[in-house]
């Protein structure tokens, strides 16, 4: 999916969101009225009935698939490192996608057990953002090209798109995003992440309250939020999500980083994530919080902090046991069971 290219960058962008398709509210009427022939009786799936639902609302047919799942893992590194935020060094990044690559991580366990299909893209990993307390991550031109680069991993005829992140000092990002959108004291938006210890907390509580402080003229713009205090890989994953709304392909979003993408297309327009289920809620910061506000309830709830997409995969099988339950099983009439009076 290119963008046309016009004098600013993100009117591109902006012209992109204004134009994505409606949910299909016929699709979901025939799913309810297939649902209501199953053997079962009505409501005792629970969400499961609902997540059906909402497959076919945004692919946009009667009967849903997810015969090719795809988990998409987007890797930056960011300047703001240099502040202390991470007690891991940048180059663990790049290791971890070497990682992915030969299998060894955790999402390659749960892609292999659900049969889901994995790739990892590298964003210019050996050039980081800007050092978000003293300038933008990125210039506009730079972050509307990374938003296209997303959008352009969305392809090869998927039909649900699982988004992960890797980058090391990446929630210290994610909390200068939600800091920003959001407001409230910085130190609410900051976790440990990857186990950082008390006086590293405090570096990237400051970090994440010097970074908005910086910014604050011009965070009333969602998008230059983004370029601002965003990376590449937030960039990259805010792109995938407009690109599979506009092709029609749902979208499970994985923890505290996937969520500040989406974030920021809410704050554009909460209807672009109309698409959208949270897989998860991460023990990392305050996810929790951000859910409420995107008004998404998550799938799962297990305490997970890992990212690699992990926790929105876990709950792919989910969405595979529902759809399996609703195109699987047996109508009344099919397997001569009586109906109700």
């Amino acid at each position: 999916m290119a963008l046309a290219g016009t004098a600013l960058p993100f009117d591109d962008i902006r012209d992109l969101a204004r134009a994505m398709p409606a949910l299909d509210s016929e699709a979901v009427a025939k799913v309810r009225q297939r649902d209501s022939q199953l053997t079962k009786p009505p409501g005792s799936l629970g969400r499961l009935e609902s997540l059906v639902e909402w497959l076919a609302a945004v692919q946009g047919k009667a009967t849903p698939t997810v015969s090719r799942p795809l988990v998409a893992i987007f890797a930056g590194n960011h300047g703001v490192v240099a502040r202390g935020v991470s007690p891991y060094p940048q180059e663990v990044t790049r290791q971890m996608l070497e990682n992915f690559s030969a299998g060894g991580a955790a999402i390659n366990q749960i892609c292999t057990t659900f049969d889901l299909g994995l790739k990892v893209f590298d964003l210019a990993l050996d050039i980081p953002t800007g050092d978000i307390t003293v300038e933008a991550a990125l210039d506009e031109k730079a972050c509307a090209a990374t938003m296209a680069f997303g959008m352009e991993a969305v392809s090869g005829g998927i039909d649900l798109l699982v988004l992960g992140e890797m980058g090391i000092g990446n929630t210290t990002i994610a909390a200068a995003i939600y800091h920003a959108l959001y407001g409230g004291e910085a130190g609410h938006w900051v976790g440990r992440g990857t186990g950082i210890d008390d006086a590293g907390l405090v570096r990237k509580t400051a970090a994440v309250r010097d970074a908005v402080a910086f910014h604050q003229s011009h965070v009333k713009d969602p998008l230059e939020v983004l370029r601002r205090l965003g990376g590449r890989e937030i960039a990259a994953m805010a792109g995938a999500i407009l690109a599979a709304r506009s092709q029609r392909i749902p979208v499970v979003l994985d923890g505290y980083v996937v969520c500040a993408a989406a974030a920021v297309l809410h704050a554009m327009d909460p209807a672009l994530l109309d698409h959208c289920v949270s897989g998860h809620v991460s023990a990392e910061g305050a996810h929790a919080d951000v859910l409420a506000r995107l008004g998404k309830k998550p799938l799962l709830d297990l305490g997970m902090r890992l990212g690699e997409g992990s926790g929105a995969a876990l709950a792919v099988s989910l969405i595979k046991a529902a759809l399996a339950c609703h195109t699987g099983m047996a109508t009344f009439a099919q397997a001569g069971v009586t109906d109700k009076a």
